[in-house]
């Protein structure tokens, strides 16, 4: 991590605080951030966090995991807290909300047998709604908001490097993706493009099993007579956006490719778009939605749904 990553690019103390629905992913959120060189604590107490503070300058940026367990919690005084620090001109504070539908989250109880920390006597579900009645103002205060729903852990730390893991004042970060449209859209992507409209590499019985990581794949993908045409003008478009977005202030930004099983079509756009844009200077990562829940990490590995 450079030394521009660890404080804010006006010397305060970048501190995080981490919270959200029990179950949402909040420690693999704190353990993401303390891979990426924050000093972490998790489950600390809210009159601690301003003594915390006081004590010595550190050199790295702070990841703390509030959770609704600790005894002095109340969104009372969670809002007052962040209102205190953001009136510190020596901090700078964000607030990182790990939001999960309750149907997902009463799933991930079930298969865990834990008892909901508002609901220890109770069914899970009463704990659930009742923990996110009682976070509602402090959702509202959330600086970034990352939904959990249809994330694996993979997915999470993923998502946390792509928000956190680069410097504001420095780089932007981009994440070019490919999804299926049949398992929805991706969450948190900032721009979407439907590539059903090129010829389906699924129907050619030589390709089916391969993906769009594959020459074979990009090859029969960019045969198509349309495809020339549009690749230029996605580029341009995203190439004329991105320093507008910088200026901005955004630090990372998603662009998603999308097709009908995320295998072929969307997988080789993705592809080909991220190695042109890092060719141009920026910093990109790609990511295949549909692969990566199949568990697929080499190009030609044995798919079966239409792409």
């Amino acid at each position: 991590m450079s030394d521009d990553q660890m404080q804010s690019s006006s010397g305060r103390t970048h501190v995080v605080l981490v919270t959200g629905a029990s179950g949402a992913g909040r420690s693999t959120a704190i353990n993401a951030l303390e891979d990426l060189g924050f000093e972490a604590i998790d489950n600390l107490p809210l009159s601690l966090v301003e003594r915390l503070l006081d004590g010595p300058a550190r050199s790295a940026p702070l990841a703390l995991g509030i959770d609704v367990r600790n005894r002095d919690f109340s969104t009372d005084a969670m809002v007052a807290l962040l209102d205190e620090l953001a009136a510190d001109p020596a901090i700078d504070v964000e607030l990182l909300y790990l939001d999960c539908h309750p149907d997902v989250l009463i799933r991930r109880y079930s298969e865990t047998r834990r008892r909901h920390p508002l609901a220890p006597s109770e069914s899970p579900d009463i704990g659930i709604a009742r923990e996110m009645e009682l976070l509602v103002p402090v959702r509202a205060r959330a600086d970034r908001l990352i939904e959990t729903s249809e994330l694996t852990v993979h997915d999470l730390k993923a998502e946390i490097g792509e928000k956190f893991g680069t410097s504001a004042s420095e780089r932007l970060s981009i994440s070019v993706e490919s999804f299926s449209f049949k398992r929805g859209l991706p969450r948190g992507a900032d721009m979407v493009l439907d590539v059903r409209f090129l010829a389906n590499p699924h129907w050619e019985e030589g390709l089916r099993a391969l993906d769009g990581r594959t020459a074979e794949v990009q090859e029969f993908v960019a045969r198509d007579p349309r495809f020339d045409d549009f690749f230029a003008r996605v580029l341009d478009l995203t190439q004329s956006l991105l320093p507008a977005f910088k200026e901005e202030g955004k630090t990372s930004l998603t662009l998603a490719f999308g097709c009908t099983g995320g295998q072929h079509r969307s997988v080789a756009l993705a592809e080909k778009t991220a190695k042109a844009l890092a060719a141009a200077g920026w910093q990109v990562s790609t990511r295949h939605r549909e692969l990566e829940r199949r568990g697929l990490t080499s190009p030609g590995a044995d798919m079966g749904t239409q792409a």
